[in-house]
């Protein structure tokens, strides 16, 4: 019998005021990439101190929220920012995209590069190790809220996802019929877990044992950009393509694999350009 995705979004609610989890995952992604900074500055690798750590791990967070919600607004929402620009600033209803994330936290790593007068890859490749573990805890924060459920599946690992069902179920109603066995069918990938663990441990164990010694630059954030391109495209086969987008190429290929590609091929061009570097991070 397939296991019912029923776990409330809202973490803690006091009157009008109404905290998600995804809020705090947010949150914990912060705190976990500023923990394994201090980690990396305590090393004297790098050349900062912990409040300058502090200035760019801040000017991240402004990257990945802004960079993250517009990007998904102009790739995956463009009808509904049309019709509503406001809804570009509802961060808090979900909605992120992590390849415009990721250039939102290129962008913050370079203006503070600039302002430190250091190499913009320097920082990239002492960044990149901090990164997993916030994607992992983003990808909860997307199973908690119910949101980005994968595709249909007959395995033992089916959960049946409230928001993805079809008609105007009442949620006691779906609790009795997946009791009774009759939502079976409409059990769906985990897939945001699978997310989660490939995202925030597996990419990080790589990437955080790759940067465990000095590296030429570039072969870092190379490392990181392969890894996560090669594993995001392999888990869309179990994620259900946006609703209104499906498969955009081939007829299987989904947006976040399309737009995995040219990261994996700028992992690989990174990796070869440090093969040329005598730097080392």
């Amino acid at each position: 019998m397939a296991i019912l995705h029923d776990i409330d979004p809202i973490a803690i609610a006091v009157g009008p005021l109404k905290i998600h989890w995804y809020g705090l995952m947010y949150l914990a992604a912060l705190g976990s990439a500023w923990w394994l900074g201090q980690k990396r500055v305590a090393t004297g690798r790098y050349g900062i101190n912990g409040d300058q750590l502090s200035d760019l791990l801040f000017y991240g967070m402004i990257g990945v929220v802004l960079g993250g919600r517009l990007g998904y607004m102009l790739v995956y929402g463009w009808s509904e920012l049309v019709a509503n620009p406001a809804n570009l600033l509802r961060v808090w209803e979900g909605g992120m995209s992590f390849h415009g994330g990721l250039v939102g936290v290129m962008i913050a790593c370079w203006f503070w590069s600039r302002r430190l007068k250091r190499s913009t890859f320097d920082t990239l490749d002492m960044v990149a190790p901090l990164i997993p573990i916030g994607l992992g805890f983003g990808r909860l924060g997307n199973f908690v809220g119910g949101e980005l459920w994968g595709r249909h599946t007959d395995a033992s690992v089916g959960m049946i996802f409230p928001n993805a069902l079809p008609g105007n179920l009442s949620m006691d109603d779906i609790r009795v019929q997946a009791a009774q066995g009759l939502l079976d069918h409409e059990a769906r990938h985990p897939s945001q877990l699978y997310q989660a663990g490939l995202e925030g441990i597996l990419l990080f164990a790589v990437v955080w044992w790759f940067s465990s010694r000095p590296k030429p630059r570039y072969a870092v954030s190379g490392m990181f950009a392969l890894v996560y391109g090669v594993q995001r495209f392999a888990v869309e086969f179990f994620r259900e393509p946006d609703s209104h987008m499906g498969y955009i190429a081939f007829n299987w290929m989904t947006t976040g694999q399309l737009l995995s590609l040219p990261l994996i091929a700028l992992g690989l061009y990174w990796l070869w350009l440090s093969r040329r570097q005598t730097h080392l991070n």
